[in-house]
């Protein structure tokens, strides 16, 4: 595996500087573009899988943290009130979930619009000290992949299994392999909200998803959030350590604090419960394991630079630059290297990260074909400049993690 703190840098993604201080990252032009592709695939899956997408604000009154626990809980973790005039006291938000729990309150809901599932890609503050801090994995400002499920108590199992096939997904998509699924229960200290009755039955929820995914799970004390259990799914860096990508969690503690309720079937009130779900975690943490796994050799949907196209000479570059055109026209991302950027091999071995290089040399320019040379060390016939991109499409539109699939073309 790579560093992705040296790499991250090398590759033109990520930057630090004093003036802006430790743990609060700026995102350079190709970093940028990994992390709204990445949002984007987010955004999509879910808008696919049924959820709503919500903006909430990164402010709110410290009164709001108080009712939903994090004040008297994870207050050591929060940025300090800021005060505004006399009397009112706001705070930077360190989790999404009060500020959904209240959209889930603003209006009535009826049984029948159970399963309500609600996601936003939004900004989340954590007071972390500076000894703690180490290039994307763990920052003071993250833009988290947060959403909440607020359902019935007989759809929890199903709701909390299909984030779980979610997760599963996003890792087959990005080429991301967990290390370990882990339930993470209450310790012994006194950080968890005193509910025994609601921890009971949160973790034999946790525990039904566990077994009937059938993936293979340990149990560590002291690692739940504190108003319920956790499933999280464990990755890890170059060095060995380990960090929790995403999560599941049921929640029973915060519905019953702000007062959630739906009307049943029978028009009396419900208390719904809510699954808390993260597939990617903090876009911050996927792309640091994403640079940690792939070394910038990142799947062709989500690399910076998709189709690099290489014209021999300057007499193909008109022909290279069409090809930059029709990729644009398909939402592809190519970029000319032309001959002032030295010799051909010279160019190759510069953009050897990018999974598709397109050559161009003059019997084929006039014909209107392609050589395409692929990341991994293939080198195609030539062929049609829309049949090269239409194939290349096709893979990226998948979200495939294979360079050039066989059932859109040879090779």
């Amino acid at each position: 595996m790579y560093d992705h703190r040296v790499l991250g840098r090398e590759l033109g993604l990520f930057d630090t500087d004093p003036l802006i201080g430790a743990g609060l990252p700026y995102w350079l032009p190709d970093g940028a573009i990994v992390r709204h592709t990445l949002e984007e695939y987010i955004r999509d899956q879910e808008r696919r899988a049924g959820y709503q997408h919500v903006y909430s604000p990164v402010l709110a009154k410290r009164e709001l943290y108080e009712i939903s626990g994090h004040w008297q809980h994870y207050r050591d973790e929060m940025y300090p009130p800021m005060r505004v005039g006399e009397s009112e006291e706001l705070m930077l938000r360190p989790s999404m979930c009060p500020h959904h729990a209240v959209i889930y309150r603003s209006r009535s809901h009826s049984y029948r619009e159970l399963p309500l599932r609600m996601a936003e890609l939004g900004g989340q503050y954590r007071a972390e000290l500076s000894g703690v801090l180490g290039g994307l994995t763990r920052v003071r400002a993250m833009q988290l992949n947060d959403a909440h499920i607020f359902c019935t108590l007989d759809q929890v199992l199903d709701e909390a299994l299909g984030a779980l096939e979610m997760i599963r997904c996003a890792y087959s998509a990005l080429g991301i392999t967990p290390a370990r699924y882990r339930l993470s229960l209450a310790g012994a200290d006194g950080k968890y909200v005193a509910e025994p009755e609601m921890w009971q039955q949160a973790t034999a929820a946790l525990v039904s998803v566990l077994d009937r995914s059938g993936v293979p799970y340990e149990s560590a004390e002291g690692e739940a959030a504190f108003y319920g259990p956790k499933i999280d799914v464990q990755v890890t860096d170059h060095a060995g350590r380990e960090f929790t990508l995403s999560t599941v969690q049921v929640d029973f503690y915060q519905p019953s604090r702000f007062g959630l309720a739906y009307v049943g079937a029978d028009g009396g009130k419900h208390r719904p419960v809510m699954v808390h779900r993260s597939i990617v975690g903090s876009i911050e943490r996927a792309v640091a394991q994403l640079v940690e796994e792939h070394g910038g050799a990142f799947p062709a949907w989500l690399a910076p630079v998709q189709v690099l196209i290489l014209p021999i000479s300057s007499a193909e570059l008109p022909a290279a630059i069409s090809l930059s055109r029709r990729c644009d026209s398909l939402g592809l991302r190519g970029v000319v290297a032309g001959p002032d950027g030295g010799t051909l091999g010279a160019r190759i071995r510069a953009g050897h990260l990018a999974p598709y290089q397109a050559v161009i040399v003059a019997t084929e320019a006039a014909d209107g074909q392609v050589a395409l040379r692929l990341r991994d060390g293939r080198r195609l016939d030539p062929l049609p400049a829309p049949d090269v991109l239409a194939r290349i499409s096709a893979v990226v539109s998948a979200y495939s993690t294979r360079l050039w699939d066989q059932s859109v073309g040879s090779g």
